[in-house]
């Protein structure tokens, strides 16, 4: 097991393509563009609260998909957030982008930052044709955060100070949403999340059961939360099952922007690579990601309050189709309950009282 905390090397300038902001004045509309999954673009969001910080008489709009805009609706940001159709196909994400262009025409964008970088964002860029304007690095071996921060910069608005201080419509709805289920408020609230698309990105469920085993014994009582989408549902029943009464059920029951509010009430995430991993390092709660046959070095969680469990053998953290090409058995299968523990114990210490940064890290740099 190795641990990443995530100190990546700054690129040079020039691997994000950029057009920056030349008038002595403030650029006075803004949009940027996402259209990924879920955990993608919610993780866009804190860089460009701290955006919103250095602009605050700017207008800050938000391109998405209509499948991942409900956070983006439910935080205190955006002065329009923009949703275009189509699902996960190209073309008729085309036509919808193309519906949708005379009401962005209209807004007359002084920037437009590209955090997608695909052929649909591009072509919206360009037929809006702004004085102003940057493109996603999509390739480089940096965090998915880094690359946003560093192509919000290129267009000459930074730098940005990056905090976990997104603030929700209606931020009572994950203690009202926690309390009906049975939580009795006090409880240390622990999530767990076997939530990996890929078996190489899963740790085993006995794993998550010892661990919370384990937490128990060393911490004293503690409530196992269970958030996400329907498709994990089976392990969370099996988790639910073993823990008894000392586990919260909710896989299938929340919407995204109700488990963002939830986990800013829990002290711990532990996380196989998925979109809620990346909403709890977003939402400012300690985060320990778990990469087996992921791509680490892209997405591990950020800031000085998260940590990333290595298991690839293989150690490039190129396995990004989930596919272990280390061997027959999954990276993630070897790694034990203890040493988790012990780090996730350590790293509840390490951030108690500190402020949340995510960028930089160190809050004296």
């Amino acid at each position: 097991m190795s641990v990443d905390r995530g100190r990546s090397v700054v690129p040079p300038a020039e691997s994000v393509r950029a057009a920056p902001w030349r008038d002595r004045h403030p650029p006075r509309r803004l949009l940027a563009i996402r259209l990924q999954a879920h955990g993608d673009t919610v993780l866009t969001l804190p860089y460009l609260h701290a955006l919103r910080r250095c602009l605050p008489r700017a207008e800050l709009d938000f391109l998405t998909r209509a499948e991942v805009s409900d956070i983006p609706k439910q935080v205190v940001l955006f002065d329009h957030v923009f949703e275009i159709g189509g699902g996960r196909d190209e073309w008729r994400q085309v036509a919808s982008a193309m519906a949708l262009l005379p009401q962005l025409w209209r807004r007359r964008y002084d920037v437009v930052m590209d955090l997608q970088r695909n052929r649909v964002s591009r072509l919206v860029r360009r037929l809006i044709h702004p004085p102003a304007w940057s493109e996603f690095d999509r390739y480089s071996p940096l965090l998915a955060g880094e690359r946003t921060r560093l192509t919000i910069e290129a267009v000459g608005l930074g730098p940005l100070r990056v905090a976990a201080d997104l603030v929700l419509r209606q931020p009572g709805r994950g203690w009202r949403k926690l309390t009906a289920a049975g939580w009795d408020g006090t409880s240390e609230l622990v999530v767990l999340n076997p939530a990996g698309a890929f078996p190489g990105r899963n740790w085993p469920l006995e794993r998550y059961r010892e661990f919370a085993e384990r937490w128990a014994s060393r911490r004293g009582p503690a409530t196992f939360l269970l958030l996400g989408q329907p498709k994990i549902a089976p392990k969370a029943r099996w988790l639910a099952e073993s823990l008894g009464t000392r586990a919260i059920n909710l896989v299938g029951q929340d919407t995204p922007s109700e488990a963002l509010a939830m986990l800013r009430h829990a002290s711990l995430v532990i996380s196989e690579d998925s979109g809620l991993m990346h909403m709890s390092w977003v939402a400012g709660t300690p985060t320990i990601g778990l990469f087996g046959a992921s791509r680490w070095v892209w997405a591990r969680p950020h800031g000085n309050y998260s940590e990333a469990v290595v298991a690839c053998r293989a150690g490039d953290g190129i396995c990004m189709d989930g596919t272990c090409r280390a061997g027959p058995e999954p990276c993630l299968a070897a790694l034990q309950s203890a040493p988790v523990v012990d780090l996730a114990l350590a790293l509840i210490e390490r951030v108690r009282g500190q402020p949340r940064a995510i960028y930089p890290w160190d809050q004296e740099s």
